[in-house]
């Protein structure tokens, strides 16, 4: 069994899986023999699954003749581990671990072009989750620091029915799910900055990237990529104004495991919501009644974002776009797009980030 840290871009195997959950729920020691036929190894390769799970950090303590057990609370996002926290969601069984990866969203635009997993249900999606990034994307072209065990990187591949122009709605759905995940877990309350980033205090402590491929009138997939800044204790220099983690801001650790379970079912509503319903059920309502549904969900997104955001309503900013400009923030155009309102009068921002003056 090769261990998780070989290759930088080497999928943890599943047995590692197996075995950080049953000695999680072992709550003691586990002989080999009983720790490997769990994890479907060979009783002495057990060493094995710990050499590979200390290798992705969690403290693992004993040996092949006192027998193995957790010398530490674990927090390690393996599909294993997540499966129960994500069923009935469409990321069941669709998640992908990484020890180390280049990036989240290559790896699932990638997957994405190569076709549909087989092995999933029809409405399944798949998430490519790492430890650590080493060429983690931000938005224009901007890298994203991505410190290994601290933060959560994933990507969410999805194949939504929605019109290409309507994957802005979508990518403010995922702000959405990220607002409510944070506050499932450590009770905050985040503040979204139009488009892609979510605050806590003034400092960003997450980011979203989504990207698409489409043809004129239908998306083919998108992939909805998230870093957030979770365990962090400090940020360099030339961050340290900016950034934030979840850490800083409550003073303790937070679980990934249960923020990263928590942002997959809020991203599996928020995108459900966005989609048509089923034949059987459009039959029995009527065209129109459908098509209404998916409208008022639409502007339910578009309302909660702006009451999840201070930037939205009355902010004054400057916008980094045609040269830049300043104005006050009016809300959000039944597009998605943030409207500021001139010297020159009102305009619609495209796609420049935008900063409180």
């Amino acid at each position: 069994m090769k261990n998780a840290m070989d290759d930088a871009t080497l999928q943890t195997e599943p047995r590692l899986g197996r075995a950080l959950v049953a000695l999680q729920q072992s709550g003691g020691v586990m002989r080999s023999a009983e720790w490997g036929a769990a994890a479907d190894v060979k009783a002495g390769d057990a060493w094995k699954l710990a050499g590979g799970l200390r290798a992705l950090g969690v403290e693992v303590a004993g040996s092949a003749a006192e027998g193995w057990r957790l010398a530490g609370e674990p927090d390690l996002a393996l599909p294993e581990v997540l499966e129960p926290k994500i069923a009935g969601t469409i990321f069941a069984g669709g998640v992908h671990h990484f020890a180390s990866i280049g990036s989240t969203n290559v790896a699932a635009m990638q997957a994405g072009a190569q076709g549909w997993n087989v092995a999933l249900p029809a409405a399944g999606a798949e998430v490519w989750l790492a430890e650590e990034q080493t060429a983690g994307k931000g938005r224009a072209g901007h890298g994203w620091e991505s410190r290994p065990n601290d933060g959560i990187y994933l990507s969410a591949l999805l194949r939504p029915r929605l019109a290409p122009a309507e994957v802005i709605i979508l990518s403010l759905a995922a702000g959405l799910a990220v607002v409510e995940a944070v506050h499932e877990v450590t009770g905050l309350w985040s503040d979204l900055r139009w488009p892609n980033d979510v605050m806590l205090g003034g400092r960003k402590f997450c980011g979203i990237l989504t990207e698409l491929n489409a043809e004129v009138t239908r998306v083919r997939y998108v992939v909805v990529g998230m870093g957030l800044n979770v365990n962090h204790s400090e940020f360099p220099p030339e961050l340290a104004s900016i950034a934030t983690s979840l850490r800083q801001e409550t003073g303790q650790k937070v679980s990934r495991v249960e923020l990263v379970a928590a942002l997959l079912r809020a991203l599996d509503r928020e995108q459900a919501a966005l989609q048509p319903i089923s034949a059987e059920r459009e039959q029995m309502r009527g065209i129109d009644g459908a098509a209404g549904t998916r409208e008022a969900a639409r502007a339910g997104i578009l309302r909660r974002f702006e009451r999840h955001s201070s930037y939205c309503c009355g902010a004054a900013v400057t916008v980094e776009e045609d040269g830049g400009y300043e104005g006050v923030t009016r809300g959000l155009d039944e597009r998605g797009f943030l409207r500021v309102e001139t010297a020159d009068g009102v305009r619609t921002v495209l796609s420049g980030g935008v900063r409180k003056r």
